[in-house]
């Protein structure tokens, strides 16, 4: 059997790039055995933040923009006597949004979509479609995303190379219980159950959609990886051995939380792309400079 420290170094061998960065440090923890978020150096909002979800301060930015640009328009056509037509009222106001969240703060994506927004909505009127149209718009967007503004952790599915490196590192020779949080449509849960029929495979998804699909693949492919529908903070992490996570920089903070109260020696987390801030990796997985690194946590 191979022991930890063979492990390491044939992932070192596989992974030309992959860095190995020292253990956790010793961090004062209270008394139910959690690091305290002051001393672990989590992200805590400043007294200053809008304590609102993105969505929800997003769509104040938006209406915001359009009494701005109801008031600009006026001004202009009725004391510059210059008429302003329908296009320009939009890009008006989807750049008054935009430059409203960029003061604020708000992330790159959420500028743009408050530029586009507006405009679509414009086209999308001027194409004057069925209202079913819309309708199953709204479902086949609720069911993918419904989630998304209490759990700030949107829909992306991983890449296959991302499948490979989990399937590589993850202990050898021994059965494991794995689950992958926020499983999407199922692929890389599927994909490293096909290769370790010893081991136990799980993904869970808060989102039906998503869910549904992936349930369907499995029964397709005959694949014996189990998918659940539900947040998995309402799961036991103490259950599993190895735990994959491809959320977004909000959630890491209240994971680390639940991972530390929750996982068994010997257990492993792994997260995708996003870095648990005030913790230190015990490796980094990561084929290319260019590449999102996989974050190894091992307790």
């Amino acid at each position: 059997m191979m022991d930890s420290v063979d492990r390491e170094v044939s992932c070192t061998k596989l992974y030309p790039s992959i860095s190995e960065a020292p253990r956790h440090q010793e961090t004062p923890k209270d008394d139910k055995g959690l690091l305290p978020i002051s001393q672990a150096g989590v992200f805590q909002p400043s007294a200053t933040k809008i304590p609102l979800k993105p969505a929800t301060f997003a769509l104040l930015i938006q209406c915001t923009a359009l009494i701005f640009a109801m008031c600009i328009t006026w001004t202009i056509q009725n004391i510059a006597l210059i008429q302003i037509n329908i296009l320009v009222f939009v890009i008006l106001q989807g750049s008054i949004a935009m430059s409203l969240s960029m003061v604020s703060g708000m992330a790159i994506w959420w500028r743009i979509i408050q530029f586009v927004f507006p405009m679509a909505v414009w086209v999308m009127h001027g194409l004057q479609l069925p209202s079913g149209v819309y309708l199953c718009g709204f479902l086949l967007s609720l069911s993918l995303f419904w989630t998304t503004f209490r759990t700030q952790v949107p829909f992306y599915p991983s890449r296959p190379d991302v499948w490979r490196q989990v399937a590589e590192f993850i202990p050898e020779h021994r059965k494991v219980r794995m689950i992958d949080i926020g499983s999407g449509i199922g692929d890389l849960v599927m994909n490293i159950a096909d290769s370790r029929p010893e081991s136990l495979f799980f993904g869970i998804e808060i989102a039906p959609l998503p869910w549904l699909i992936s349930v369907v693949r499995s029964w397709l492919k005959n694949s014996v990886a189990v998918f659940k529908l539900g947040d998995y903070r309402a799961i036991n992490f103490a259950d599993y051995d190895v735990i994959f996570a491809y959320l977004s920089p909000v959630a890491m903070p209240a994971l680390w939380q639940k991972v530390v109260q929750e996982m068994p020696a010997g257990g492993l987390l792994l997260s995708y792309e996003f870095d648990i801030p005030g913790t230190t990796p015990s490796a980094i997985l990561q084929l290319d400079e260019n590449a999102p690194a996989i974050y190894v946590w091992r307790f």
